[in-house]
């Protein structure tokens, strides 16, 4: 299991930019296709921008033509954390970083074989890696 972080949102907004934070804290929503993740092709790790846990490969990303960065698959299960969100009248799944509790985005049941599943994730949630292509 790993190790939560807990802070106050003054300490979230002293780390944070304003839109971050609110996606990260406030659970908004990003405006579809501004996300400057959303065209990226390199080859790499998605962080969480809240905490730095590693969250996505590039290998599971793809265009789901919804104007977020999707992904069809975490890269590890216990690094994020999934709830059900009844908010504006929608039944969807939030998906959250289970180290800090950012909220990163939603997952559907529409995605690409071979997991049938759509992570569907803020940008601004995330923080890219560039790693080499091995």
């Amino acid at each position: 299991m790993m190790k939560k972080i807990t802070k106050s949102d003054k300490e979230w907004k002293e780390g944070l930019s304003s839109e971050a934070f609110s996606v990260l804290r406030k659970k908004q929503t990003e405006p579809p296709f501004t996300g400057i993740l959303l065209e990226n092709k390199d080859h790499g790790v998605y962080r969480c921008a809240g905490c730095g846990t590693p969250l996505f490969s590039s290998e599971s990303k793809f265009d789901s033509g919804t104007g977020w960065p999707s992904f069809t698959r975490p890269l590890a299960h216990d690094h994020i954390e999934e709830e059900q969100d009844t908010s504006y009248g929608m039944k969807r799944i939030e998906v959250r970083c289970a180290v800090c509790g950012g909220h990163l985005g939603h997952v559907f049941d529409d995605g690409p074989k071979p997991t049938g599943k759509r992570f569907c994730i803020n940008s601004v949630a995330l923080q890219f890696e560039k790693q080499p292509k091995k």
